[in-house]
């Protein structure tokens, strides 16, 4: 029988550039394909193409960098069936292993050793429709949510989701991150200094670092 596989758009070791684990190294697994749109997406050359991989053979080439941290992306990673698997399996080998994921896919089969980090999107994203509200009951104390930040109105909504979901006692951390080139760094800062609230400003180090250069 043929062994289950996935198609991949790159392996790559580098520095992880957000949420809980930022500036870690960290092996990056990225999957291809995604069925959103969003209008900040930084990761466009993952809609298409890409190797189909056995899932031996992704484990082998994370295994070459003798990493701590592994985190699995897209794309939407869980777009397709087998991430799935491939999560369990990275967890089974010993490693710290993150998910990133819109949070518009089902979520329930996701190994419990994963660490989920859900963006919520906002209405500036274009694809605010595609949230998938039956996920935030399985986020837990390892688990994150992020929200990236279009301008003064997604603020405010994903303040009032913050709320409505009770996410800062729900998920270990909320993030919030302004989409680059839409809203200046300080003032998401000032905003959220000036309401107090329960979450982590978040700027993407890949970008500060390596101007979000594929492979990085």
């Amino acid at each position: 029988m043929t062994q289950a596989s996935l198609k991949i758009t790159e392996i790559f070791y580098s520095l992880q550039g957000e949420a809980r684990t930022v500036g870690l190294p960290t092996v990056f697994v990225r999957l291809t394909g995604c069925p959103l749109r969003c209008g900040y997406c930084d990761s466009e050359y993952a809609f298409y193409g890409g190797e189909r991989l056995s899932l031996d053979e992704i484990l082998a080439r994370v295994a070459r960098y003798h990493p701590r941290h592994v985190c699995v992306t897209g794309g939407e990673p869980m777009a397709q069936r087998e991430c799935v698997t491939l999560l369990k399996m990275l967890c089974d080998a010993g490693y710290g292993v993150s998910l990133e994921t819109s949070g518009a896919m089902p979520l329930e089969d996701v190994d419990p050793r994963v660490s989920k980090v859900m963006d919520l999107k906002t209405p500036g994203s274009g694809e605010v429709g595609r949230n998938r509200w039956e996920n935030i009951p399985l986020l837990g104390e390892q688990d994150q949510v992020k929200f990236v930040i279009c301008n003064r109105e997604d603020y405010e909504w994903a303040r009032f989701k913050l709320d409505e979901y009770e996410l800062a006692s729900r998920a270990g951390e909320v993030l919030f991150s302004p989409s680059h080139g839409q809203v200046k760094p300080v003032e998401l800062a000032e905003w959220i200094l000036a309401d107090n609230l329960p979450v982590r400003f978040q700027l993407q180090l890949h970008k500060l670092l390596w101007n979000d250069e594929p492979g990085h």
